[in-house]
């Protein structure tokens, strides 16, 4: 839970690999909660006028995940929903940033993780080697990142075959919010 520090923070953070419905979620909890939603990966993109899979590329991996940091900390600067690159949590400061905010950590499979991010083949990190199964690069994702995924959580929630609307209500009721959310429109809901 978030420390009352007289400083702004997040109303709840959102975690997970790719394709695990972060930026989905965290615009619907925005239309619910009516607050402000806030992406590490959109702020990073705006500031390099590059996609993150073009910045990871260009940059290296030990790079991109310190200018990562920086966006990170801005991020949780808001007072809205914040949603965070999956790889974000591989960040010790990162990680340490985390540790007074509400943090969900929207948990899917690798094979439901693989079938929502086929089409995704600009994220270098997701990319399997020739002859590699996406599947297989999607498992390792998972093994190296599910205990720091854990670690930051204040909760978990499972995302896998679920709608990103069952998602939102199972985030709602986590962190206390209950009642008839008139703001989302299910009929404006993308399927994962």
């Amino acid at each position: 839970m978030t420390a009352n520090t007289g400083t702004t923070a997040p109303r709840v953070v959102l975690v997970g690999p790719p394709g695990a419905g972060k930026s989905t979620v965290g615009h619907a909890l925005g239309e619910v909660l009516r607050c402000g939603v806030v992406d590490s990966d959109t702020l990073l993109e705006r500031d390099n006028s590059m996609s993150c899979g073009e910045l990871f590329t260009l940059l290296g991996e030990p790079e991109f995940r310190r200018r990562e940091e920086i966006y990170v900390a801005q991020a949780l600067a808001s007072d809205g929903v914040v949603s965070l690159g999956g790889g974000a949590v591989l960040s010790a400061a990162t990680r340490r940033l985390l540790a007074d905010h509400l943090v969900v950590y929207l948990r899917v499979s690798a094979e439901e993780g693989t079938r929502r991010t086929a089409h995704l083949a600009t994220r270098p990190v997701l990319a399997a080697a020739d002859g590699e199964d996406p599947a297989e690069r999607y498992r390792e994702i998972l093994t190296q990142r599910e205990e720091l995924y854990r670690e930051v959580a204040t909760h978990i929630v499972d995302a896998d075959g679920r709608t990103p609307r069952h998602t939102v209500a199972d985030v709602l009721a986590l962190i206390g919010v209950h009642g008839n959310h008139d703001a989302y429109d299910p009929e404006q809901e993308t399927q994962l």
